[in-house]
């Protein structure tokens, strides 16, 4: 980048800026136009909530005549006693209600839960509630000839209870009723049957449907709010295959899905509650996703409308599994297994991995050395350095090949200064750029290999980025002084959000931003000792830009986990010892001497030249410097006629 490309980005930075400034309405208008907003945002809301209370008290009144009236369906089994059943194993407990024949409450155990109400979000129980209560709401709607039948309205009876195992029905009259039967597993899967017996008569003629109303208000499990909340997505995949989600940072209302689905998922950042349809779910679902505010207690309000397979007669059943667990990679592959619908579920991909190729990294590499490391259990904090040891130890040989690159371009500095100092005029540079190359084809040095191979480790980075957040491996394990890798770990905390930085300074974060600094001051001085002429003023430019980098990516990670802020701290470290480490052991006059005999060679074999990228790059430098020589040279003539 030359100093003339700096300068037009700067420029057009000013010119944008400008324009917004100059552009945006004054404070007179920006107060009208807030105080109109806000009075349609009052008006709109109480239209709703109107329109809500009327649905609602007409449903009411639907319900106490249903009671009341005795030959209406399923008029016994709008009032009864709610009675909780609790089905549980070794890895999961679930509270279900007899009212509406749904679970209410799900715990997984083996998992620290976060008091939230404390600071420092220290572990509170050895079991995570994902939800309680009416939080979490499922309802199934069967469209009659005479109404619309909603569970969640009805009062089953309990039957055949064990531990793992229940029946509920809903009786509609002498050998006519609805039963929901469960069955969990042996570790976080339910099993979920329904049937109707008696009431084919009681449908429409065309009716194959089910209509399906799943809500979720999703709990704040981990300590950062908005580190956790970016991790909290509804999920769904498609039949066709691959998941798709809405988007973490905006509200989604009745947001509509186009494709068949078979599977909807609630997820958070390490925990998900999943709806899987054996059938199916039809397309034209839609999905709802409401942020919810800092301090809740909550993230998202999830809503899913669904449609599904249905049989009136009878004959045969609507089957779902419902998984309640964490978003753990292999155990998430497990699931497929064990469901009995023969299905490709993809279900780890609720663990999100990265773009194509960075999932690629994590998924054939990343992924396996984690799980060997974690295997020794050992601690996480250990599990990091030694990964990052690994990709280092990896990476070397194009570490070393892209430093060796800059160590000769940086001894022979004076002989391009020389070979250059004819070219100083701003119009010259298209020649000085020549005999550079020229140079360095001389002594068989290529300026672009030291460029590629540090480009090839920018994807282990960006793939880090997507593996750490996920890996529910790190939650609540300790590390020096970082209490919890997978959240933030503050050393000066107040309880004002400040804009760009939050509530809190992360030391991780502080220190990631320091090696930043250490590495970018190591690696502007090497390319400033290989720099020529101008190209030394351009890095000054260049040398501010670095600098100010680390302070954005401070405003950037500092909520993020201390367990990614760790990595990139480590591996700057690294890196910065490593080139350290290159630099004391090159000797620059036993180079320049090996260089001075290859380029003895090269005057042997004049024929010889770059090769590769290098080569195309003279070429294109070459083809410029005719097309600039050419249109110079048909002014020329202009001015003579």
């Amino acid at each position: 980048m030359d100093k003339n490309t700096i300068i037009g980005f700067i420029l057009i930075a000013l010119v944008l800026f400008g324009f917004t400034w100059y552009t945006q309405p004054s404070a007179e208008e920006q107060r009208a136009a807030f105080v109109k907003d806000s009075i349609e945002n009052v008006v709109k809301k109480e239209a709703e909530k109107a329109a809500k209370v009327m649905a609602a008290q007409k449903q009411e009144t639907a319900k106490k005549q249903t009671a009341v009236d005795t030959t209406a369906l399923f008029h016994q089994a709008m009032t009864g006693r709610n009675e909780n059943i609790i089905l549980h194993n070794s890895k999961l407990e679930l509270t279900l209600s007899s009212k509406g024949a749904t679970v209410t409450k799900a715990v997984i155990k083996g998992y620290a839960g976060h008091n939230l109400k404390v600071k420092d979000g220290s572990q509170d129980a050895s079991s995570v509630t994902l939800f309680d209560g009416t939080d979490q709401q499922l309802n199934f709607t069967l469209s009659t000839k005479e109404s619309n039948i909603n569970t969640q309205d009805l009062y089953f009876t309990p039957s055949q209870i064990t531990d793992s195992t229940v029946v509920f029905t809903a009786e509609a009259g002498a050998g006519r009723y609805i039963s929901l039967s469960y069955t969990l597993g042996s570790d976080y899967l339910l099993h979920s049957q329904m049937a109707v017996v008696g009431l084919a008569n009681a449908f429409a003629p065309n009716t194959n449907t089910l209509d399906i109303n799943w809500k979720d208000k999703i709990k704040q499990q981990e300590r950062g709010f908005t580190f956790e909340n970016r991790y909290a997505t509804l999920t769904y995949h498609k039949i066709e295959g691959g998941t798709d989600y809405l988007n973490e940072t905006k509200e989604h209302i009745d947001e509509p899905v186009e494709d068949a689905i078979d599977w909807v998922a609630f997820k958070n950042q390490f925990f998900s509650a999943v709806l899987i349809a054996k059938d199916n779910f039809k397309a034209n679902a839609s999905m709802t996703s409401i942020p919810q505010e800092k301090g809740s207690g909550y993230l998202k309000q999830y809503e899913a409308k669904l449609k599904t397979v249905f049989d009136p007669t009878g004959q045969t059943n609507s089957q779902f599994d419902f998984y309640f667990g964490p978003n753990d990679f292999r155990l998430l592959k497990k699931v497929e297994k064990e469901s009995s619908f023969g299905k490709n579920l993809e279900m780890q991909r609720l663990v999100y991995l990265g773009w194509p190729l960075f999932r690629i990294i994590n998924r054939w590499f990343t992924i396996y050395v984690f799980d060997f490391l974690t295997g020794l259990n050992i601690n996480m904090g250990i599990v990091l350095i030694l990964i990052t040891l690994l990709l280092k130890l990896i990476t070397y040989p194009m570490v070393k090949k892209s430093y060796m690159s800059s160590a000769k371009m940086r001894v022979l500095k004076p002989k391009l200064d020389a070979a250059t100092a004819q070219f100083n005029k701003p119009e010259d540079q298209m020649q000085k750029q020549q005999a550079m190359m020229a140079e360095y084809s001389k002594y068989g040095v290529s300026p672009l290999s030291g460029c590629l191979p540090m480009l090839i480790q920018m994807p282990i980075w960006i793939a880090m980025f997507n593996f750490v957040p996920n890996a529910i491996q790190l939650r609540g394990e300790s590390f020096l002084w970082i209490k919890d890798l997978s959240t933030f770990d503050p050393i000066w905390e107040w309880n004002t959000n400040i804009w760009l930085i939050g509530d809190h300074l992360s030391l991780t974060c502080i220190l990631f931003c320091i090696a930043n600094v250490l590495y970018s001051w190591m690696t502007m001085r090497q390319q400033k000792d290989q720099m020529v002429g101008q190209q030394a003023e351009q890095m000054k430019i260049m040398q501010w830009m670095m600098y100010l980098m680390p302070v954005m990516f401070f405003f950037m990670f500092n909520d993020y986990s201390a367990g990614l802020n760790f990595y990139y701290f480590i591996s700057l470290f690294f890196s910065a010892a490593i080139m350290w480490a290159l630099r004391k052991t090159t000797n620059d006059e036993k180079l320049l001497q090996i260089l001075e005999t290859r380029y003895e060679e090269n005057k042997k074999n004049p024929q010889k030249k770059l090769g590769g990228l290098a080569a195309r790059l003279q070429a294109m430098q070459e083809e410029q410097m005719k097309l600039q020589n050419q249109r110079k040279e048909l002014e020329r003539k202009k001015r003579e006629l």
